[in-house]
């Protein structure tokens, strides 16, 4: 590699700077006071950037300033208007060149600033959005935050739309995200601790929660699984998703992601802990059980008696994704004394024309619904959903009708579809369409024994599974009563007195007990006005 170096060397536009500084760790050097001799540095470790700038500004005929920016990274006005303009004044007084002041923070109009004196650190800081601003005779850099803003509007998350509720989602700035959780929780307890991952991305991760209601085991946990990343590159929260969850093998997602602010305050407010990364609209929460699969922001939004009647349809529908092809597939198979007889001649006569045998009937339409779904959501809007849902009505009569599927199967097969649906976190409904498969395959070769051992296995799977050490069934197992007003109901909100205690176990109360409206407190409340 040597005689490559050398011979990159000489090629044109490489910097020559002198043979002592010709090494492969020179990012480990510290600024000098030589304001030349930092540039060619700089050069060596930016070469063939084509969107570096290396902007000089003289003093009294002499180089006295040097700024150093990508323009792809920063907001060029921002540099102009602040860093510019104020060194041109300064120069166009023709101080005296000996008086090697720099641009000190009160000459720049801009709130972020820092200063360094290692190479390490400038290049890690421009990379991210900074100028920096080197001057002679100072072996310090000024680093001015000039970030360009994201372009990108606060809409509606199209992942959890809502009727009533908050219609703003995160976006892929990180500041901004915070900036909106923020908003929602306005107190100095609200934390956030940033750290940077990957070799080459140098990603900024940021953990949030309150202090004093979010348990200290927990918030521990989490830095340490965080920190403890090595990778070369962070794209997305999902890289490290899959670096701080307890069990990669299991199909149920054990941290929770979400694109909306508000979702994520209100589990900050239960005592739980929220990570942020840059470059991605969604944001993860932990630690996750699972019930919270099965709840939707809006539950909260709604009046209560309406949300705990859509979360027992959700209940309904989540075992019909899951049991009701496989029941079909065992008892048509096995158990046909179990079907009234009108209804099993009916479904003989449908079946009479098939060449294949239920459970290999069911696999195919479920496979054919999956690729159909998939479909949908990778063609351009304007033509998926009609694809999706134009493929299935042909496809299912077509194979009706030429009698390679049966009319129950695919009655079967779109009402699970449709089941899956009503799952309000896609993370969790992805694990309840896998889980339909291995069930099927139970089905056809045990028949309803098959169905039990399932979902004995799926019961103590949940049941062994924890997240940043809560159990991920709680607080049904273990069994806390207080709690599940919140699981199989949506309690009112004056109800909800008390946190959950495995999250917000350092401090329990909510809210004070006693505040149900009556018609005697509005009598009281209209008294004391009078």
């Amino acid at each position: 590699m040597k005689w490559f170096r050398k011979w990159m060397r000489t090629k044109p536009g490489y910097p020559i700077i002198p043979e002592e500084l010709q090494t492969e760790d020179v990012e480990n050097l510290g600024l000098t006071k030589d304001l030349e001799h930092n540039e060619l540095i700089l050069k060596r470790i930016f070469h063939n950037s084509s969107d570096i700038v290396f902007r000089k500004v003289q003093k009294a005929g002499q180089n006295h300033w040097l700024i150093i920016y990508f323009t792809t990274l920063v907001d060029e006005e921002l540099i102009n208007d602040h860093i510019l303009k104020p060194m041109i004044t300064t120069s166009e007084k023709q101080e005296d060149i000996l008086k090697t002041e720099w641009l000190d923070d009160q000459s720049i109009s801009i709130g972020v600033t820092s200063v360094t004196s290692q190479i390490t650190d400038l290049v890690k800081q421009v990379l991210n959005g900074h100028a920096a601003v080197l001057t002679i005779e100072n072996c310090d850099a000024m680093m001015v935050k000039v970030s360009a803003k994201s372009q990108r509007s606060l809409d509606e998350p199209s992942s959890e739309p809502v009727i009533r509720g908050p219609r703003v989602g995160f976006i892929e700035n990180i500041s901004q995200n915070i900036g909106l959780i923020r908003s929602l929780i306005k107190t100095s307890r609200l934390k956030m601790e940033s750290f940077t991952i990957g070799e080459l991305s140098q990603t900024e991760v940021v953990i949030t929660y309150i202090e004093g209601i979010a348990s200290e085991a927990v918030i521990e946990e989490v830095r340490e699984r965080v920190s403890r990343i090595k990778i070369d590159g962070i794209l997305d929260s999902g890289y490290v998703e899959e670096f701080i969850e307890d069990s990669p093998y299991s199909p149920f997602p054990l941290v929770h992601s979400t694109e909306r602010p508000d979702v994520v305050a209100a589990e900050l407010l239960e005592g739980k802990v929220a990570i942020l990364v840059n470059a991605s609209p969604f944001v993860l929460i932990v630690p996750m059980n699972f019930w919270t699969g099965l709840q939707a922001s809006e539950d909260y939004y709604i009046r209560w008696p309406i949300a705990t009647f859509v979360r027992w349809i959700r209940f309904l529908f989540i075992s019909i994704a899951i049991f009701a092809p496989p029941l079909y597939v065992a008892i048509t198979t096995f158990n046909q004394e179990m079907i009234p007889t009108n209804l099993v001649l009916s479904i003989a006569s449908s079946r009479e024309p098939v060449p294949f045998p239920a459970v290999i009937e069911a696999f195919l339409m479920e496979i054919i619904f999956e690729a159909l779904r998939e479909a949908g959501i990778r063609l351009p809007k304007q033509i998926g959903q009609a694809i999706s849902i134009v493929g299935a009505l042909v496809i299912g009569q077509a194979a009706v009708l030429a009698g390679i599927i049966s009319a129950p199967v695919v009655i079967i097969v779109s009402i699970t579809g449709i089941a899956a649906f009503t799952i309000p976190r896609y993370s969790f409904a992805n694990g309840i369409r896998l889980l339909r498969f291995p069930m099927l395959l139970l089905a056809g070769t045990l028949g309803l024994y098959g169905i039990v051992l399932g979902l004995m296995a799926i019961v103590l799977h949940i049941a062994s599974l924890r997240s940043f050490g809560i159990p991920y069934f709680t607080p049904a197992a273990p069994t806390t009563f207080s709690e599940l007003k919140d699981v199989f109901i949506r309690a009112p909100i004056w109800a909800k007195t008390r946190r959950p205690a495995a999250t917000g176990s350092n401090n329990l109360v909510r809210e004070p007990a006693g505040q149900k409206p009556s018609p005697e407190n509005g009598e009281k409340g209209k008294g004391a006005s009078e």
